[in-house]
């Protein structure tokens, strides 16, 4: 029977455990999208908190896909050594990382970019953006492939590409989104196909022995956006060109209260894991291992979900925030919950620049001691 503190591998990279630590945006980069030694410090403690991996908040792989300030770039070699440092310290400390990489598309920010955001097609809402033309999309294709092999040199121990949350490649595959004509938009085999053919170039530049994952919505939450049953299609194709893991999660910016980051306590274990659907619709047709992330808490909730085949990995992100010896917590006997939570509150010292923290933890540690 899995269980949750076995070491297994993905392609040949070797975990400890079946705990990764979800990408989450830490706002702590420089402004052209380096490495800083406060963010390495982040990346670190998690590991010596003993998580199996590390997948670090989205790099833009090229300058226009810039979501954020703060924000990890991966679009040129002279931000490879930076990084170097980031993944010897996580090394260092027993841990491995992997890199998440990106485009925002329509969700580009053009203050920073200089830029109109550009996406699968013209978006009227805000931000407004305009269809990307096939030169423009074939450019995109290289940019991944270039940056994952810049990871690569870093000394990343493997990959996830970015095509959840309505970025740039969630966009294409979302009808909600994509409205194409061409062989890049309609039915969900040419919707998908960007997506391939940027896995495909990853996949040339880093070889076949490098790990190579995808993070995937299981659904949009949106009227007209991307389903269930097509995320299954999507995995299947994924499956079939030889992808080494995909993460499932949800929502996108326009999705109301079934955001990627949903607020609120979940309080009972029947209310984490709110991507259980999706999990099971996957495991029913795919084998490429998955990792679940979505309001996962509890340590029972974990174990059962690998207990019953319906995860291989438990994703988490914001309980890191709070606790990023969480994984030790529990390894040791101390299985209560997270004690995340689920506030957001974390993500307003980021938008200010003061890099992400858990704001109810710090005001704690403020009080005075009776």
């Amino acid at each position: 029977m899995p269980m949750l503190f076995e070491s297994t591998a993905i392609n040949q990279m070797t975990l400890a455990n079946r705990f990764v630590r979800s990408a989450t945006w830490e706002g702590m980069a420089g402004n052209d999208g380096s490495c800083t030694p406060k963010l390495t410090e982040l990346m670190v403690q998690p590991a010596e908190g003993g998580v199996g991996l590390i997948i670090s908040s989205h790099a833009y792989v090229s300058q226009e896909g810039q979501a954020g300030p703060w924000q990890l770039g991966i679009y040129s070699d002279k931000l490879i050594a930076g990084f170097s440092g980031m993944t010897e310290a996580v090394h260092k400390a027993s841990g491995k990382i992997a890199m998440q990489l990106a485009h925002a598309g329509i969700q580009a920010n053009s203050s920073l970019t200089g830029q109109p955001p550009k996406g699968p097609s013209a978006f009227e809402k805000i931000p407004a953006a305009q269809e990307m033309n096939h030169e423009e999309i074939q450019n995109l294709i290289e940019s991944f492939g270039r940056a994952a092999f810049r990871a690569k040199t870093a000394g990343f121990d493997g990959v996830q590409i970015h095509a959840a949350h309505g970025f740039l490649l969630s966009q294409f595959l979302s009808p909600f989104f994509n409205r194409r004509k061409d062989q890049y938009g309609g039915d969900i085999e040419n919707r998908a196909r960007l997506v391939l053919e940027v896995y495909k170039s990853v996949r040339s530049e880093v070889g076949d022995h490098f790990p190579v994952m995808i993070k995937l919505n299981s659904e949009d939450f949106l009227e007209g956006g991307l389903s269930l049953d097509e995320m299954v299609q999507v995995a299947a194709m994924l499956e079939d060109a030889g992808v080494d893991a995909i993460e499932l999660s949800g929502g996108t910016l326009y999705s109301g209260e079934c955001t990627p980051v949903r607020q609120g306590k979940f309080g009972s274990e029947e209310k984490e894991a709110y991507h259980l659907d999706g999990a099971r619709k996957y495991k029913g047709k795919i084998d490429v291992p998955l990792m679940l992330v979505g309001g996962i808490r509890s340590y029972e909730v974990a174990e059962q979900l690998v207990k019953e085949g319906l995860a291989d990995y438990i994703s988490l992100s914001r309980p890191f925030i709070r606790e990023p010896n969480i994984i030790n917590r529990w390894k040791s006997g101390d299985t209560r919950k997270a004690m995340c939570q689920s506030d957001n509150l974390c993500f307003d010292p980021v938008v200010h620049g003061e890099g992400i923290y858990c704001v109810v933890e710090r005001r704690l540690a403020a009080q005075p001691v009776e």
